[in-house]
C-alpha cells in the first residue's frame, strides 16, 4: 500500500519549468521547412526550446551557430552585411508563432567526428571581437538590428561543453584550454551584460555530465554508492576540476553569470546526486542564488531499440521531471525534441513522425505546469522509485504520479475529495 497525503492549502513554490526541450522539431523538403509539428509544444505547455545542435532538416551549417551567422571572422563587426540570419530568423519567428521561446545558445554545433578535422570548435581568434558579434546578434533578435525582431529573448548560453575530455585531439567542443575558456567566457559575458543590463540573462557552460563526484561522493558531501575507478576516471575528474577552476576564475574576475547550465544522461538517483552537488558548489563560490539549467538530458536514450517510445522510456522521463521539481534546479531541457532517426530524439516516431509516450509524459507535467502552483505531497512507500507531484491554481487541481519501483502499487490517497476526479493512465 503506498499512501500519498495531499494538502492544497500548502503552497510550496512555483511548479518549475520542467519540461523544456532542446531542438523544436521541424522537417523539410523541397524548398519549404514544415514547423507544424511544433503543435505538439504548444499542446504540452512547453515554454522553452534551446538551440543547439540545431541542423534542420538534410544538414546543417545554417542555423544558430556564430560561425553559421558571422561566416568570415574577419568581417566588419558592425556591418549587417557581414551576418547571415535567414535560416535561424526563420525558425525563431515560427517558434514565437507556437507560443514556445528560445534559449540561444552562443557557440557551436558538437562536432562528433572532430576527430577526423576539427572545424568550429577553436578558441575564437579574438575574443573581444567574438563578444561583439553575440552582441550584435542579441541586438538582431531583442532590438530590430539588421532588420530584425522584437523577441525579447531572455536566456543566452555561452558555449557548450568545453569541458568534454582532457584529451584536446578527441575533445569535440573545445580545442583549447580551461582557462582559454574561462577568459572567453568572462569577456563575452561581461561585455553582454554592460550592453543590455538585466534585459537579458547570460550564462553557461553546459558542463558535461559531473560523474567524477561518484568515485569518492564522501569527499564532495554526497551521500551515494561509492563507483569503482574505471576507464572514464580520467575524463571524469577532469570536469570537476574544470567546473571549480571555472568557478574561481570568474569569482576573482567579477564575471556576471545569471545561470549555470549543465547536462546529465542519467537516471534520477544520479541526476538527483549531481544535482545536489552542483547547487553546493555553486553556493560555496558565492553563486548560490543563481538559476541552475539542466539543458541537456534524457535517461532512456534508445541506443538499445526498444527504448524508443516505450513506457520505460516515458516513465523514466516522467520521474526525472517530478524529482527534480522537488530539487534546486530551476529549468530542465530534455534532449530533446527533433525529428530525426536518433538515440536521443525521444519524442516523436522514426518515419511516421507521431508523438510517442514519451512525449505524452511531458503533457502530463504541462498541466501541473499550467496550474502553476505545486502543493504539498507527502508519499508513505516502501519500495524506492515512486514519485508525486500535486498542483494548484485555486480552483482546480492535479496530482502527476510515476510508479518505477517495479511493483504494482496499491493507492491511498488522503487529503482531497476524489469524487470528481478524472484520471489519465499512460500506461
Amino acid at each position: 500500500m503506498t499512501t500519498i497525503r495531499i494538502d492544497t492549502s500548502k503552497a510550496l513554490g512555483k511548479i518549475k519549468p520542467m519540461h523544456a526541450v532542446g531542438q523544436p522539431p521541424f522537417t523539410g523538403g523541397f524548398l519549404k521547412f514544415d514547423f507544424t509539428h511544433m503543435r505538439h509544444l504548444t499542446n504540452a505547455k512547453i515554454p522553452y526550446s534551446r538551440l543547439h545542435d540545431v541542423r534542420g532538416a538534410f544538414g546543417s551549417g545554417r542555423f544558430v551557430d556564430i560561425p553559421n551567422i558571422f561566416r568570415d571572422f574577419d568581417a566588419d563587426v558592425d556591418d549587417p552585411a557581414s551576418y547571415d540570419f535567414a535560416f535561424t530568423d526563420v525558425l525563431i519567428k515560427e517558434m514565437y508563432s507556437y507560443n514556445v521561446k528560445p534559449v540561444f545558445r552562443l557557440g557551436v554545433t558538437i562536432e562528433n567526428q572532430a576527430n577526423i578535422k576539427p572545424y568550429h570548435i577553436y578558441p575564437p581568434k579574438d575574443f573581444k571581437k567574438w563578444a561583439r558579434i553575440c552582441e550584435h546578434i542579441v541586438r538582431h533578435y531583442n532590438e530590430g538590428w539588421a532588420d530584425g525582431f522584437h523577441h525579447k529573448i531572455t536566456y543566452w548560453e555561452i558555449w557548450p561543453e568545453p569541458d568534454g575530455n582532457p584529451r584536446l585531439e578527441i575533445n569535440q567542443m573545445w580545442r583549447g584550454t580551461p582557462e582559454q575558456f574561462y577568459e572567453l567566457y568572462d569577456v563575452t559575458a561581461k561585455h553582454l551584460k554592460a550592453c543590455f543590463g538585466d534585459t537579458i540573462k547570460v550564462g553557461g557552460y553546459g558542463a558535461a555530465e559531473l560523474c567524477g563526484i561518484f568515485y569518492d561522493p564522501e569527499k564532495f558531501g554526497i551521500k551515494f554508492r561509492k563507483s569503482e575507478p574505471d576507464a572514464l576516471k580520467e575524463k571524469y575528474d577532469y570536469r570537476i576540476v574544470f567546473f571549480n577552476g571555472f568557478l574561481k576564475y570568474i569569482k576573482e574576475h567579477g564575471s556576471p553569470m545569471d545561470f549555470f547550465s549543465w547536462h546529465s544522461y542519467r537516471g534520477v538517483s544520479k541526476t538527483v546526486a549531481m544535482d545536489e552537488y552542483v547547487h553546493k558548489t555553486l553556493s560555496e563560490y558565492g553563486y548560490g542564488d543563481v538559476e541552475i539549467h539542466i539543458n541537456e538530458w534524457n535517461n532512456a536514450p534508445a541506443f538499445v531499440p526498444e527504448n524508443h517510445g516505450s513506457s520505460f522510456a516515458a516513465s523514466s522521463a516522467a520521474a526525472m521531471m517530478l524529482a527534480l521539481q522537488n530539487g534546486h534546479a530551476d529549468m530542465l531541457m530534455y534532449y530533446d525534441a527533433r525529428i530525426e532517426a536518433t538515440a536521443y530524439g525521444g519524442f516523436f516516431t522514426p518515419f511516421t513522425n507521431e508523438p510517442t509516450a514519451t512525449y505524452y509524459s511531458f503533457v502530463a507535467f504541462g498541466k501541473l505546469y499550467e496550474l502553476g502552483t505545486q502543493t504539498e505531497t507527502v508519499i508513505d512507500c516502501d519500495a524506492y522509485g515512486f514519485y508525486a507531484v500535486s498542483a494548484t491554481n485555486g480552483k482546480r487541481n492535479a496530482l502527476m504520479i510515476v510508479n518505477r519501483t517495479g511493483e504494482t502499487q496499491e493507492l491511498n490517497i488522503e487529503g482531497v475529495d476524489l469524487s470528481d476526479a478524472r484520471y489519465y493512465i499512460l500506461d
